[in-house]
């Protein structure tokens, strides 16, 4: 049973709380750390309370750290409301400070023992709050609040201050982005998705969001990168089925009687593929998190991520609308994606607009459009009845943090084979001079549709 009275810092006698709130005021680090996890109700003097209380309210209300002389004009002026004799304790003890005659013996001990006690008090409260959690199974919310206990007080990173890191402006940033295999998109994306980015690919239902997935994760195994690959809806065999075809260009239908063709040309694939399946609703981002922990501590180290598909993952919290749970989603899923320092790639599938759609753009993205706020690359695949015949289609590129968007180009695409290929501009062989003549009309029909949105129309047939 969880102790739940209060306790406080008496135990280590008044010395140590002396010391402790001197590191408060002189040490900016520490202070970033304690004001996480300190309660001034921690101290047991009353004249210490005052003192570390005035230095919280400065940091609130000017977001920086008092200097000496600020304390020194706060202690003579602001100290409405507190008894003379308390006044002249709180003056009494910043006097010593000044006069460097406070403790100033073990100051590494008192840190470590302070922080250790404050982050085990809010741990202890983390514990008490899901009490009531565990009676209404929310596994996910106890995790994720004892996982914000663990976390508080933790971080020693101020942040970028604009003076003092002034020549990281100038040194260049490794994006480490993970080639797509088409090189037109590569081209406006700098290469591909890069490190912490979140690209997302959006379809109707049946309009092949998995095998590009499927596609992107190959080429990075192609380029030597380790891959995990989560699933809600196939089951994981089949989805290494797809993988073998787009990898060896084998159709699907024939890859079981060509089993030792494909074990022969997957072993000199460089990269490696790891591909977990969880049912559809039964896995949240904190799950796919605590997955990635256990992969890194056996030292598999992701660089992509791909999750297929995120409107499929169960929310952490329970909203009362759920475009509200699909948005949070989307934002922890960017968080993992800058936490493990790789690409994740997803997939959002469109509402009935989308479906019969020449060119699907991110008003037809289902549930909720707010998630396209969180995203770095967006783009649609849209095919027609038609074009699932002929094995075409079109891609729009909705949104690119990176580069141009807005540009609409014709693909290939045969789910037999699971192979895409994207068409560009650039004249030459015949395949490509149909494609640039198709990629003119495109981009026509796409200022038509967005002129007609204007104007109230919804088709730009």
């Amino acid at each position: 049973m969880i102790d739940n009275r209060q306790e406080d810092f008496s135990k280590y006698g008044k010395k140590f709380q002396e010391s402790l709130v001197r590191l408060v005021l002189e040490d900016r680090v520490f202070a970033d750390q304690m004001l996480e996890v300190l309660d001034i109700n921690f101290l047991e003097l009353k004249y210490l309370q005052v003192f570390v209380e005035k230095i919280f309210e400065y940091r609130q209300k000017y977001t920086s750290h008092p200097s000496h002389d600020t304390m020194t004009i706060i202690l003579r002026s602001e100290l409405d409301g507190v008894s003379d004799l308390l006044k002249n304790q709180v003056r009494e003890y910043y006097a010593k400070i000044l006069a460097g005659a406070a403790d100033t013996g073990g100051l590494e001990h008192v840190k470590e023992v302070a922080l250790d006690f404050c982050k085990k008090q809010k741990l202890k409260e983390a514990m008490l709050e899901c009490v009531g959690l565990m009676q209404r199974s929310s596994y996910d919310e106890i995790s994720g609040k004892i996982n914000n206990a663990l976390n508080l007080g933790t971080d020693n990173d101020l942040g970028y201050d604009y003076m003092v890191d002034f020549e990281k402006r100038f040194e260049l940033v490794a994006r480490a982005p993970v080639t797509t295999g088409w090189k037109y998109i590569d081209k406006i994306t700098g290469g591909g998705l890069g490190k912490g980015e979140l690209g997302v690919c959006v379809a109707p239902t049946g309009g092949g969001k998995s095998m590009v997935l499927t596609h992107l994760g190959a080429e990075a195994l192609k380029a030597e990168k380790t891959v995990i690959h989560y699933t809600f809806e196939l089951m994981d065999s089949v989805v290494c089925r797809r993988y073998d075809s787009c990898l060896t260009e084998i159709d699907l239908s024939s890859i079981i009687i060509n089993k030792e063709k494909v074990r022969k040309i997957i072993e000199d694939i460089p990269g490696k593929l790891i591909v977990k399946q969880y049912p559809t609703k039964s896995a949240s981002t904190v799950t796919l998190k605590a997955h990635l922990e256990k992969l890194k501590r056996r030292g598999i180290n992701p660089d992509m991520i791909i999750v297929d598909y995120a409107d499929l993952l169960k929310p952490v919290h329970r909203e009362k609308e759920k475009r509200n749970e699909l948005e949070s989603i989307y934002e922890e899923l960017r968080a993992i994606a800058m936490e493990m320092e790789c690409p994740i790639w997803t997939a959002s599938q469109t509402n009935r607009s989308g479906l019969n759609a020449e060119i699907i753009t991110m008003e037809s993205i289902s549930e909720a459009f707010n998630k396209c706020f969180v995203a770095d690359f967006i783009f649609s695949v849209s095919r027609t009845p038609e074009d699932k015949i002929s094995n075409e289609g079109r891609v729009f590129i909705a949104k690119n943090r990176n580069g141009q968007d807005g540009m609409v180009y014709p693909i290939f695409m045969d789910t037999s084979s699971v192979k895409i290929k994207i068409f560009a501009e650039a004249a030459g062989e015949d395949k490509r001079g149909v494609a640039k003549t198709q990629q003119e009309s495109l981009q026509e029909k796409y200022k038509a549709f967005v002129k007609n949105k204007r104007n109230g129309v919804n088709s730009v047939r």
